[in-house]
């Protein structure tokens, strides 16, 4: 009886694995299968009654007729575009590790058949992504989420790159002690976004580069900083998540770049016609070298129109490129 309650479990687990609409099974290849790859001798009226079993189980079992007819699965957790859709989240993801990524992506395939599985394994070699070596991302991500969770504050060591190629922790190890509030991702980078009460600011951390990461038990601060804080608006205002002085500016673009404008600040951005080339918006944006850098690959076709102090610090900045040519 042991036997014929595993041989049906192993049924399930054939059926999952080997079909889907494109691909079934008829009775005569589950005949075949079952014995080369469980051992166990089937025949085709049992075959018939352990398929409905396994629908009256819950699975979802159509039957295919005709000549290249048979049995398969179509009630899986993820259709075949949702787990490309996933690979490539995973593949692309820089602060995921090349081991870790493999690891994900296995188990992604297990979600299809081994047929389906072959076509998110040809995905993944079409990519070649730069990765993080912090083998430490999931434990960060874990800690980070219990301690938002709980309500508690979390301590780190916060590392940097040297030409050596190596992550040296900064302020000579001393520790990072933050309230966690959130974990967001930017430009294919996982940030931790939380309140610095010795600063009384709201910071970000860059989570592949955070080390011995723990709990600390003390309750959370500045959550009155969060109660209307907007994760969206935080991260469209700080070019590539770099610190900076938050100013509201006037823009002047051509119109062509409507687009560009609208990919980086949303729809919301009110856009008044200046003439008929140009037009003016208003954007709260963080001031920093790589706004600046944002704004000279566009060219000449947008410029600071106010504040003049921000239209200054960006001839310095432009000034000091042309120096060092």
């Amino acid at each position: 009886m042991a036997d014929e309650k595993l041989k049906i479990l192993q049924l399930r687990q054939l059926l999952l694995d080997e079909t889907d609409k494109e691909h079934p099974l008829n009775a005569a290849q589950i005949v075949e299968k079952m014995m080369s790859l469980y051992g166990f001798s089937y025949n085709r009226k049992t075959i018939y009654a352990d398929v409905e079993r396994l629908k009256s189980y819950g699975m979802l079992i159509e039957q295919n007729r005709g000549q290249n007819g048979g049995y398969y699965v179509v009630n899986r957790n993820f259709e075949l575009p949702e787990l490309k859709l996933l690979v490539d989240a995973v593949q692309s993801s820089k602060f995921i590790t090349k081991k870790q990524s493999a690891e994900l992506i296995k188990k992604l395939e297990r979600e299809t058949s081994r047929e389906n599985a072959k076509q998110l394994q040809r995905q993944v070699f079409i990519y070649n992504r730069i990765k993080t070596g912090n083998m430490a991302i999931y434990n960060n991500v874990d800690v980070i989420h219990a301690a938002i969770h709980d309500n508690l504050q979390i301590g780190f060591r916060y590392c940097e790159w040297t030409i050596q190629k190596k992550l040296t922790c900064r302020k000579d190890g001393a520790e990072y002690i933050i309230s966690p509030w959130a974990l967001t991702w930017d430009d294919e980078n996982y940030y931790l976004v939380g309140y610095d009460a010795e600063k009384e600011m709201i910071k970000h951390y860059r989570v592949d580069k955070m080390q011995d990461t723990r709990i600390i038990d003390r309750k959370r601060l500045g959550r009155d900083r969060f109660e209307d804080f907007d994760l969206a608006a935080f991260a469209r205002k700080t070019f590539g998540m770099y610190g900076g002085q938050d100013r509201k500016l006037t823009l002047e673009a051509e119109n062509h770049l409507a687009g560009v404008l609208i990919d980086r600040f949303g729809t919301d951005i009110i856009m008044a016609p200046h003439d008929k080339e140009h037009f003016h918006t208003s954007v709260m944006v963080t001031v920093s070298p790589q706004f600046f850098g944002w704004l000279a690959g566009i060219g000449k076709g947008i410029r600071i129109q106010w504040p003049e102090d921000v239209r200054e610090q960006y001839r310095e900045y432009l000034q000091g490129i042309i120096d060092n040519l």
